[in-house]
């Protein structure tokens, strides 16, 4: 082995035995090269528009037979694409259509999973947007009626969103409405039920709200006792209200 080191060097070229215009060639690339890169700009960071999410039966087939775990990688992936290579979008700038439209892939991947319905309605819904908030709202809306007894807590939030952020009673009262009607009295708490009554007062409905409170108390879907005594104390008022004796 050292003898092989001995053979290669005594086959290099010294530095004396090198033209001296191949050094100064070499100096005047190095130079030009230096100075290229300071003329170059910095690439300035642009923002990415969200892109159409694929198609069902391709979505479904690249989870490659873990719907599950495509779920979650996709929520994920959705949730940071606010933050991209150098810039930082606001929610406001994200295209809600296309924002519903991913969620709904997403939740068509794994039905029983919640994540896409309450990311619309805690997360997106809440952009202060009003077109975002009326999409989103209503995506959750629409798909609230695949499986009430476990999505009415999405419904509710943005019917909470439609009375205090889009101050439009009649739409918060739709979807109140609708989880009285279709959400089994079991799976869904005093608050949620009497939400209704509440927004029928604030709209001045007071009869409506008034004959709200007997119909529920008459339906026998109402078993505590302090709610019982809740919404009695409730329909008396109203009945003073409007004028009503008992």
């Amino acid at each position: 082995m050292a003898r092989w080191f001995q053979t290669m060097a005594r086959r290099d070229r010294p530095w004396e035995d090198v033209p001296p215009v191949i050094g100064w060639l070499a100096l005047l690339f190095l130079a030009l090269q230096c100075l290229f890169h300071a003329q170059l700009v910095p690439p300035s960071p642009r923002a990415v528009s969200l892109p159409a999410p694929l198609a069902p039966g391709l979505f479904r087939l690249s989870a490659l037979g873990d719907p599950m775990a495509m779920n979650r990688m996709a929520m994920l992936w959705l949730q940071g694409f606010d933050y991209q290579s150098g810039i930082s979008l606001s929610f406001k700038s994200l295209d809600p259509v296309r924002l519903r439209d991913w969620l709904s892939a997403i939740l068509d991947l794994d039905p029983r999973g919640q994540y896409p319905l309450m990311a619309a309605s805690r997360i997106y819904a809440d952009i202060p947007r009003e077109e975002s908030q009326r999409i989103l709202s209503r995506f959750v809306f629409e798909r609230f009626f695949e499986d009430p007894d476990v999505r009415w807590p999405w419904l509710g939030h943005v019917a909470i969103i439609a009375k205090h952020r889009l101050h439009d009673l009649p739409l918060a009262l739709s979807y109140a409405r609708a989880i009285r009607l279709h959400a089994s009295p079991t799976s869904v708490p005093s608050w949620a039920r009497q939400m209704e009554m509440t927004i029928l007062e604030d709209m001045g409905e007071l009869d409506q709200a008034r004959l709200f409170i007997g119909g529920l108390l008459s339906s026998g879907q109402v078993t505590d006792p302090r709610e019982i005594h809740f919404l009695d104390d409730r329909l008396r008022a109203l009945e003073l209200r409007t004028g009503v004796s008992k």
